[in-house]
């Protein structure tokens, strides 16, 4: 009974899913440009196509496309607000303000727990210890601790 339900749901989701699949490429088709009845202007190196006529190569070479738009400088300030400002509501919630320190929240949450020990959030400290601890007894010797000073 249970292969049955497990069956029929799964044939549910797959048919469902072609279902989303084909809405998306009519939505993707629908939006595409019509084709167009005239032959493009297709330049190779500095040789213009030779199948057009030369009415039309004259009316292409005098041609000039609008005016680029002009970016709108922002000042630093602004580039910062926005860094934070993940869905441009022109506010920062605390979600946004604290995603910006989740990749360095995964580095030192080293076991995966979401919770920061004191070991893993001074890993360096700790790392540092363990490599000057040559006999391992979790002791600093003078000349072990000598090993942990900056060069």
């Amino acid at each position: 009974m249970n292969r049955i339900a497990l069956g029929a749901f799964g044939a549910l989701f797959v048919a469902g899913l072609g279902s989303f699949w084909l809405q998306g490429r009519a939505e993707v088709e629908r939006g595409a440009p019509p084709p167009s009845d005239r032959p493009e202007l297709s330049v190779q190196g500095d040789y213009a196509d030779p199948e057009l006529p030369e009415a039309d190569m004259a009316r292409f070479a005098n041609m000039t496309g609008p005016a680029l738009p002009e970016a709108d400088e922002l000042t630093k300030e602004q580039r910062r607000f926005f860094r934070y400002d993940r869905n441009r509501d022109w506010k920062i919630s605390r979600n946004e303000m604290l995603a910006t320190r989740v990749a360095s929240f995964r580095k030192l949450d080293v076991d995966g727990n979401n919770l920061l020990t004191f070991e893993e959030w001074a890993v360096t400290t700790v790392d540092k210890f363990d490599g000057a601890d040559g006999n391992r007894d979790r002791y600093l010797t003078p000349s072990e601790f000598l090993s942990t000073r900056s060069k």
